[in-house]
């Protein structure tokens, strides 16, 4: 039968439908496209872009769990989290993997992987802690100087990841992904290496005084209370006198690994200066950061140092002050100097009182 105008127009009329739905299709796209991509892009830090990985894909996109396996084979990425006071088993999703291989046969994908999913190939991704998805999307991060992590999305649905689905959108997010975890660790790298005391390893005065800042921010609005430790190692003149300041340095290296062995991670440890160290203790009244000042000072007095193969006895001082909810009207840097203001004159008290004790100074 012959096309009739009628007809002719039905059929225009279908395919122009066609084609504005496929437009509104790949506009949908490109607003996903772009919604994911500033989502991520806006993460300023580590915590932030971990945070919306996790909540950008998940809720919005109808995923029972996603998985984040990084590489880190020299333990650098976790130490450094560590020293920001990032507590990863908030993140439990969050998977360090010292060697590729670990991954199994993942460490050599170069596109994503869709499919139903198989303990065997995928259980690497989704280990026993996280829900177990029926169907899975492996998807790696590339950078150009290789494989930097793996991201696993997992569905209840077992057809929602099948062989053979576009995957155009799964890369372009993995490529925008990888390029911000890249930014941010390398952004936590300086913050790290600026920050960070090298004969140590603890923190420097900086980086105390730059979280002095924000705790005394944090105690205001939980209306808590913000404790600070001064230590002073004892004699230490004697030490680099009679033994040398190599010996020196490995005191100062040993006394800031026996402090931090007695410290929450939520707790702030820096070096201030030569012998002196800060510790800040937040949600913690002066009788509490007294207990944790206390443990300290035993914990450098009670076993011995060994210099030049010979024990000697090492012991600190330690003033303790705590700062409760400040003066809205202060600054948080004045509250914060205040605070480390009298610590240092419990300090003082400590030594003219004979060393090794721990003194501590209530609010004024």
């Amino acid at each position: 039968m012959p096309n009739t105008p009628q007809t002719e127009n039905q059929q225009l009329r279908e395919q122009l439908a066609l084609l504005i739905a496929q437009a509104r299709r790949n506009e949908d796209i490109m607003r996903r496209h772009q919604k994911f991509d500033l989502t991520f892009i806006s993460a300023s830090s580590f915590r932030e872009l971990i945070e919306s990985i996790f909540d950008a894909l998940s809720t919005p996109s109808e995923l029972n769990v996603v998985t984040l396996a990084l590489l880190d084979s020299t333990y650098e990425i976790r130490r450094i989290l560590e020293d920001l006071s990032i507590d990863l088993t908030e993140f439990p999703n969050l998977l360090f993997v010292q060697d590729a291989a670990q991954l199994g046969t993942l460490d050599t994908l170069t596109k994503p992987e869709l499919g139903p999913f198989d303990e065997k190939r995928n259980g690497h991704m989704f280990p026993s802690h996280v829900p177990t998805p029926g169907s899975v999307a492996l998807v790696p991060l590339w950078r150009h100087y290789g494989l930097i992590g793996l991201l696993g999305l997992g569905s209840q649905d077992r057809t929602r990841f099948t062989l053979g689905m576009a995957t155009d959108f799964l890369e372009h997010m993995a490529s925008i992904v990888a390029i911000c975890l890249e930014n941010v660790i390398n952004v936590e790298r300086l913050k790290h290496l600026g920050l960070i005391d090298p004969l140590t390893g603890v923190n420097n005065r900086r980086y105390v005084e730059l979280r002095l800042m924000e705790e005394v921010g944090r105690t205001r609005r939980r209306a808590s209370a913000l404790s600070c430790l001064y230590i002073d190692i004892d004699h230490f003149k004697q030490i680099n006198d009679g033994y040398g300041h190599q010996c020196g340095d490995e005191v100062l290296r040993e006394v800031a690994a026996r402090v931090k062995a007695e410290l929450r991670l939520s707790d702030t440890l820096g070096r201030f200066g030569g012998e002196e160290f800060v510790v800040l203790l937040p949600d913690t009244q002066l009788a509490d950061a007294c207990n944790v000042a206390e443990r300290i000072r035993a914990g450098i007095a009670d076993k011995p140092f060994f210099l030049t193969e010979k024990p000697r006895q090492v012991s600190a001082s330690i003033g303790v002050a705590t700062l409760h909810i400040a003066d809205p009207a202060q600054t948080a840097e004045s509250a914060g100097s205040q605070l480390v203001a009298r610590a240092d004159q419990a300090l003082y008290q400590a030594k003219e009182n004979g060393r090794n004790r721990v003194h501590a100074i209530s609010q004024s």
